[in-house]
């Protein structure tokens, strides 16, 4: 219709520097004009590219809450470029790794939660797919690794209980083995002992992050010989199941034991008391990695290993006050 060559139309609607503007402002007015859409299964084989981009969660079980698994993924999606394909997987349900080569994924991001996830990690590396790992960090400086800072986060969180006056501070620790549930765990015990605040073992004790694991822990610290004026869990919905085993007992929060969280999902300003919590950004994370990966596939930038901390940010909600007695 433009009497140009194919090779012309190619390069201007794929932002080819080697057009003239003029030229390439007619032929995109043109393509807009009779609303034109690049067919990508026709320019997947012409570039040696799939247009997917795969998404890999250490599990998808009970272990990854609806909230994390949602703002992984709006995270993600807001950074990748909207003709790409976001496959979603998770890692346990990989017998072995031989389907995932650079043929089915221009690119990979690993939601990683634990360390049985180095053998995806290193099968793609030496598949050389560009990667990037988000939520844990891992020792290997030649990876995209993208972190929440969750060990700083959960310091906070358990200093201002001690800043409330609470000396007695129990928790709930996640999954084990899961990288941010260390952290967390980590944080939790550095606050106690820089504020040389004594640490009780019977009050340290373990859920799975799920509500009724919180519910059952909660049981066994109110069963305690000393019982906490305090409770940190490691996630909301840990928390959350703590409150119930509160109420079950006729226990008042905050006024009797005061309760803080982590992660900030969806459900902790509504419960009541509202919940004081750790937001993860979550999405942040996502979007960098996102964004980061791309420059790579996308744009052609060289890949470098590189480590980022997203920080995390402390909500006072109405579920801690200072200790009755």
């Amino acid at each position: 219709m433009l009497n140009l060559s194919h090779t012309t139309v190619s390069r201007a609607l794929n932002d080819s520097s080697l057009v003239n503007p003029d030229t390439k402002r007619l032929i995109l007015d043109m393509a807009s004009q009779l609303n034109y859409v690049p067919n990508y299964s026709a320019k997947s084989l012409v570039r040696n590219r799939s247009y997917n981009i795969g998404l890999f969660f250490s599990t998808l079980a009970q272990y990854t809450s609806p909230h994390f698994f949602y703002e992984t993924v709006k995270g993600v999606k807001s950074g990748i470029n909207q003709h790409y394909n976001i496959v979603i997987n998770d890692i346990e349900s990989f017998r072995d790794f031989k389907f995932i080569d650079g043929r089915r994924y221009d690119g990979i991001i690993i939601m990683s939660q634990n360390e049985k996830d180095n053998a995806l990690i290193y099968h793609i590396m030496k598949q050389e797919i560009p990667l990037v790992v988000l939520n844990r960090e891992v020792s290997d400086t030649s990876i995209l690794n993208v972190v929440s800072a969750d060990r700083n986060g959960a310091y906070e969180a358990v200093s201002y209980l001690i800043d409330k006056g609470h000396a007695r501070i129990a928790v709930i620790k996640g999954q084990k083995g899961f990288y941010a549930a260390e952290e967390r765990r980590e944080g939790y015990l550095h606050a106690l002992i820089d504020r040389q605040i004594s640490i009780s073992g019977e009050h340290i004790v373990e859920g799975n992050y799920s509500m009724e694991s919180g519910l059952h822990a909660m049981r066994r610290l109110l069963s305690a010989s000393v019982v906490p004026s305090a409770v940190f869990s490691c996630n909301d919905d840990m928390a959350i199941g703590a409150l119930k085993a509160l109420s079950e007992n006729k226990i008042r929060v905050p006024e009797e034991i005061s309760i803080v969280g982590f992660d900030d999902n969806g459900l902790s300003q509504f419960v009541t008391p509202s919940l004081t919590t750790v937001h993860r950004h979550l999405d942040q994370i996502g979007r960098l990695g996102a964004l980061k990966l791309m420059s790579v596939v996308e744009d052609g930038n060289p890949y470098k290993g590189e480590k980022i901390f997203i920080p995390t940010t402390f909500i006072q909600r109405d579920s801690v006050a200072g200790p009755s007695h």
